[in-house]
């Protein structure tokens, strides 16, 4: 029967002997409040004396603990130092640490190459975050997060060797690459489309509560691609996705309760949804919200409002933003009337195809 009390105390008998596994797994325990009272400073007095022996785990673990403060002060570089020390014995987790700290330069100086290099030998022990992030490197010679795209990698792009990494951990079941594997099949990026498969993959990710996953299922549900459509199923899943903060189905549902989708029709609830991806700074939302705004629907009439909202989205080169903008600078509406700020903002929409 399972007993972390007396497996505590068994550790406690055993590091008090020097065994390095032992102070690493009561440390554990002390970290997180395991069959012992919580006490992270034991915990990393624990992790040292066990890292003091070569132990790649508490290493590791010391490491964590550096990184972001817990039970020591804060010390992004002696992180560093402690990863290094693990990954340099080969622990697959402490070479994907070092890769993240090299990606974006935590407590080292920035070097996406090298980042590339650690992720590898990480992917290659079948590490599936190690595998999930080199897959995004492969992807567009850049990384993606949650649908945005950050600065260029260390490696060239290879959306077929993506798709490969993505399989494997996905096939581990992780989420993260369920999802961004089954973007690839949904448009046919480096795999031969197929939306049927993108929304299994993206079941499986929603399932373990994925946000971006969530959203995608939920578009698919809503539009009837690659399942049968089914509006009240795409409001459940935006919902999941609204209420882990994603700004996407903020706005996804705030459409929906707007137009009465899936679901009988709220103008004042879209108001809110709108506001809460506003906030994110979603350009979609930050013009809808406008668009309330000026016509008061959902909220009270409010034209500079409206021109402000506009404004935010303009700014972010929404063409239908620029265009109803350039509108209010030429009748006045909500702003001083001004014709070629007009003009000019009818040019970028234009130049869009607006």
């Amino acid at each position: 029967q399972k007993d972390e009390r007396e497996a505590m105390r068994l550790y406690k008998l055993a590091a008090d002997q020097g065994h390095a596994k032992a102070q690493c797994e009561l440390g554990w325990g002390y970290q997180y409040g395991t069959g012992v009272r919580k006490d992270e400073r034991e915990a990393v007095r624990l992790y040292k004396l066990a890292a003091d022996q070569g132990d790649t785990v508490a290493q590791y673990n010391l490491g964590v603990c550096y990184e972001v403060g817990t039970g020591v002060q804060k010390d992004e570089r002696e992180a560093v130092r402690l990863y290094k020390l693990a990954a340099d014995q080969g622990d697959a987790v402490a070479q994907y640490n070092l890769g993240l700290c090299y990606k974006v330069g935590t407590g080292v100086q920035k070097d996406e190459r090298e980042a590339v290099r650690l992720y590898k030998l990480a992917a290659d022990q079948g590490d599936p975050d190690a595998q999930y992030r080199l897959g995004l490197c492969y992807e567009h010679g850049r990384e993606r997060e949650c649908r945005r795209m950050s600065e260029k990698q260390g490696v060239q792009k290879n959306e077929r060797e993506a798709v490969r990494l993505f399989k494997l951990a996905a096939d581990q079941g992780d989420a993260d690459a369920q999802f961004a594997l089954g973007v690839c099949y949904e448009h046919g990026s480096g795999v031969q489309k197929d939306e049927r498969e993108a929304v299994r993959l993206y079941k499986l990710a929603a399932d373990q509560g994925d946000a971006d996953a969530q959203f995608a299922l939920g578009v698919c549900y809503e539009h009837g691609s690659g399942v049968q459509k089914d509006e009240r199923e795409a409001v459940r899943l935006y919902k999941l996705a609204a209420d882990q903060g994603d700004a996407c189905a903020q706005f996804a549902l705030g459409m929906c309760y707007k137009h009465g989708t899936g679901v009988q029709k709220d103008e004042r609830e879209a108001v809110r949804l709108y506001k809460l991806a506003a906030d994110q700074g979603d350009a979609c939302a930050q013009f809808a919200l406008g668009m309330c705004y000026k016509h008061g629907t959902g909220v009270q009439k409010d034209e500079r409002e409206a021109v402000r909202l506009y404004k935010l989205a303009a700014d972010q080169g929404y063409a239908n933003a620029q265009y109803n903008l350039g509108v209010c600078y030429e009748v006045g509406t909500g702003v001083q009337k001004d014709e070629r700020e007009a003009v000019r903002l009818y040019k970028l929409a234009a130049d869009q195809g607006d």
